[in-house]
């Protein structure tokens, strides 16, 4: 019965010890000359102002939550839209309803100030 799921074990399995290869390679063989220029951080060309890492707000990450919520919930559109003619009414009332359960959602989120950008 889980003679099915070998393949899929190996490939884990597999893609793991390439992964630490590659990593231990690269850490055996690669140049190992840190400098202070190395270490600070890279953008487009222009000099580093102020440190490398700094603290990002949470409304940050409440939007990029939201974002990805949305986001993913919106994807269910094309399979429904795919077999609606198989689904009926049916399935354009479950749809009906999924869509006012993201518009609450939505609405809440705003009515809460989680969109506002300060």
């Amino acid at each position: 019965m889980l003679f099915e799921y070998l393949a899929i074990a190996l490939l884990i399995v597999l893609s793991i010890a390439v992964g630490l290869i590659a990593i231990g390679l690269g850490e055996l063989f690669g140049p190992k000359r840190k400098s202070q220029v190395k270490n600070e951080p890279y953008e487009s060309g222009m000099p580093a102002i102020g440190p490398g890492t700094r603290r990002m707000p949470v409304r940050f990450y409440l939007i990029a939550v939201l974002f990805i919520l949305f986001d993913i919930e919106v994807v269910f559109f094309l399979p429904w839209a795919v077999v609606f003619r198989q689904l009926g009414l049916f399935g354009l009332i479950e749809m009906a309803i999924f869509i006012i359960i993201l518009l609450v959602g939505y609405v809440y989120a705003w009515k809460k100030g989680a969109l506002e950008w300060e």
